[in-house]
């Protein structure tokens, strides 16, 4: 629904967009033009400089921008009569800000968002920024001057334009055109090296990984997972446990309505940056499923359970899609919907209720929760557990009550909280629902099904891969990088790699959760495609972008695990596990040559692909693989399932090949199970690992002891 202001005012060319970061755009008095060839065309005409501003619309420095330059008359009037503007959603096209956030970080030595490049007509930046304030200020040009001068530049001056452009397209000519590094050797060292390096930068009092702003960063924890499976360090799973209780206890957790926030903007994890991606609730999903696995401690799975509280409830679309993200502001105020002063608590939850609760969360009374801009105390709390000055023990002995009777109070006390919080102006909500992330949310629904033995998260996996699935590829054959609302609405976005690397992901997992054949051969036919469209044939790995994808300066081709891990270190695991559960040694030699090809990059600095070296670690063994044959919903067949469940097997693959009932579906797919039978009538396991396979066994402990020996 439109407010007054925009209703009253005429939208520009963004309002046809299915973006809810360009539509946020759509009323301002700057006469945006989405990327496309009507802008680029309109720029050679008249020989005007694109103005690209590049951001996304739960981004706070991106709000700030909008407010303060893209509402004024007299910046809209500076781009409109000199400039083509141009509008662009990261997370819709990841191809043109991967290509652009290059060029700023080589002109500038960092990037981040708003991201604001001018270019000429034929996309060749000159100048890269991010957030840029209106007026200028010491050490520091606002957008106006800047504006002003780029266009007398232009406009008297077109040599240094020129000059500067070709200064760019050779710098990534020479980029392009450069032998990738030399070949270097992944092996257990290198796997060494990068525990190494998470061990001396691991924040040994507050937990995490270097200092502020802090960042979940679970690829890294779910690799300190692996090396500890592989090498019985106990360091490495105490790295883990102790960071996902500081993240669990920190602010950066949202202790009323569940869920995390971005990251820490302190060491200690209190101060969160409060927005929420979809991404992260994935991510720390897994890595808490996995550390349940692993220590069968129940505050894991709850934390787990929370999550998905949060995501079914706030993030889910009728259809069963999930949506990117919420914002960190509301009322145009960061954080302001998340803090609580102690008078409201008091009011709300009445004696002794709110002692307990201010006692147990840390509550103050000239609170922790500082001014942005004057760093001055604002009366408001961040709730948190950390550094509580009394344990859960010690507040049940001060108020005379047994911890059952404390923990009761404190969820009591939060459901009321909850209720009066739903009441308050909620964040903006990003409904795009996004292939990648998707296919992320299915991967982590259906890991958390089998550790926690929660069927609701299959069917929730489930509902959002049909929704996935049958929006666009069951009609046409291929995918949709994102879709609003409905089938109907499906963006002409280009697909990327992550789309079909993490898409592939979730259906892996979810057909070790439901067995149903139809996942795991969509798996396979999209990674087909995948390799088919996406591969660096000359240099291996796969590019971001398809080979018809829109030609921008470069195509770019990426394994760096940032906030979420590349689709070239997401694709390496899905290789080496559709090879083992199909016995396609094609696949696991695809697999090999990607480790190959990427070898010189990661063994330089191991730390920044650790997701990569998930499934290094995988493809160097040990590992094994199950084939499950027995009857469909049978008692003995759900036992031997479940028994896998409930151990931590990250190297493992599992196959169910039902004993009449669409047997020949798998085994057309596996052909090397069409032999398998049952043993003694009952379901059967048959393990094979390092290579060598085992005698069949019936008995559940028994399979387990086998894939445990000799791990």
């Amino acid at each position: 629904m439109l407010s007054q202001n925009e209703d009253a005012r005429k939208p520009n060319r963004l309002i046809h967009e299915k973006s809810p970061y360009l539509l946020q755009h759509a009323y301002n008095p700057v006469d945006w033009y989405p990327w496309g060839d009507e802008a680029f065309r309109k720029a050679k005409e008249e020989n005007r400089p694109i103005f690209l501003s590049i951001g996304y619309s739960t981004c706070h420095w991106c709000h700030v921008m909008e407010e303060e330059s893209f509402e004024n008359q007299e910046v809209a009037d500076l781009l409109n009569n000199n400039f083509i503007p141009i509008k662009v959603d990261r997370e819709e096209r990841p191809d043109i800000d991967a290509v652009y956030m290059e060029v700023c970080q080589a002109m500038n030595g960092r990037g981040g968002w708003p991201l604001t490049i001018i270019m000429t007509p034929e996309k060749v930046p000159f100048v890269a920024a991010t957030y840029i304030p209106r007026e200028s200020i010491p050490g520091r040009i606002g957008l106006i001057d800047l504006l002003s001068q780029i266009n007398g530049v232009w406009t008297d001056q077109p040599e240094k334009v020129e000059e500067q452009t070709s200064m760019v397209l050779s710098h990534f000519s020479a980029q392009t055109t450069r032998k990738p590094p030399e070949k270097g050797k992944i092996n257990e060292n290198t796997l060494y090296l990068a525990f190494k390096h998470l061990e001396d930068t691991f924040d040994e009092e507050n937990g995490g990984f270097g200092n502020a702003p802090k960042f979940p960063s679970p690829h890294n924890l779910l690799y300190l997972l692996r090396y500890w499976h592989r090498s019985d360090d106990e360091k490495a799973l105490d790295i883990v446990e102790r960071t996902l209780k500081a993240m669990r206890a920190g602010g950066i957790y949202d202790h009323i309505g569940f869920g995390f926030h971005r990251y820490s903007t302190d060491s200690s994890w209190l101060v969160p940056h409060f927005e929420k991606m979809l991404y992260d609730q994935g991510m720390l999903a897994i890595a808490y499923s996995e550390t349940f696995q692993v220590t069968h401690k129940p505050e894991y799975a709850q934390t787990v359970r929370e999550i998905f509280e949060y995501v079914e409830r706030d993030m889910t679309s009728p259809e069963g899609g999930f949506y990117c993200a919420e914002d960190a502001d509301s009322e145009g105020v960061e954080g302001k919907f998340y803090v609580w002063d102690i008078d409201e608590i008091r009011e709300v939850l009445g004696d002794p209720d709110a002692d307990i609760f201010i006692d147990h969360f840390n509550i103050q009374e000239s609170g922790n929760f500082l001014d942005e801009s004057t760093h001055q105390q604002t009366g408001k709390n961040i709730l948190h557990l950390k550094n509580s000055v009394t344990s859960v023990e010690k507040i049940a002995d001060k108020y005379n009550i047994t911890t059952e009777e404390l923990e009761s109070s404190i969820e009591k006390s939060r459901a009321k909280l909850f209720e009066v919080r739903e009441k308050r102006i909620h964040p903006s909500k990003d409904d795009k629902i996004l292939t990648d992330w998707n296919g992320l949310m299915i991967a982590a629904l259906a890991i958390a099904s089998r550790a926690l033995g929660e069927k609701r998260y299959e069917e929730m996996a489930r509902r959002c891969a049909d929704f996935i699935l049958t929006s666009t590829y069951m009609r046409t054959g291929l995918l949709s990088h994102l879709c609003t609302e409905n089938a109907e609405s499906v963006s002409d976005s280009p697909v990327f790699l992550d789309d079909h690397a993490f898409l592939i992901w979730g259906l892996i997992e979810l057909y070790e959760s439901t067995f149903e054949t139809s996942y795991l051969n969509t798996a396979l036919k999209l990674n087909e495609y995948l390799l088919e469209n996406y591969e660096d044939v000359e240099n291996g790995g796969l590019y971001q972008t398809s080979a018809d994808s829109e030609n921008l300066l470069f195509r770019k081709k990426e394994v760096y695990d940032g906030a979420m891990p590349s689709g070239n270190s997401v694709a390496l695991s899905n290789l080496i596990r559709l090879g083992r559960m199909t016995g396609n040694p094609e696949l696991e030699k695809k697999a090999h040559e990607m480790m190959e090809s990427f070898s010189g990059t990661v063994s330089t600095i191991p730390i920044g692909y650790t997701h990569f070296l998930s499934g290094v670690n995988f493809i160097l063994g040990s590992s094994s693989e199950v084939v499950i044959m027995g009857e469909s919903d049978s008692d003995d067949s759900r036992m031997m399932l479940s028994a896998i469940d409930h151990e931590y097997l990250p190297n493992n693959v599992v196959i169910f090949r039902p004993n009449v009932t669409n047997g020949e579906a798998i085994t057309r797919i596996a052909k090397y199970t069409e032999n398998y039978s049952m043993k003694d009538n009952k379901a059967t396991a048959y393990v094979c690992k390092g290579m060598q396979c085992n005698k069949p066994v019936n008995d559940p402990e028994e399979m387990i002891r086998l894939l445990k020996s000799n791990e």
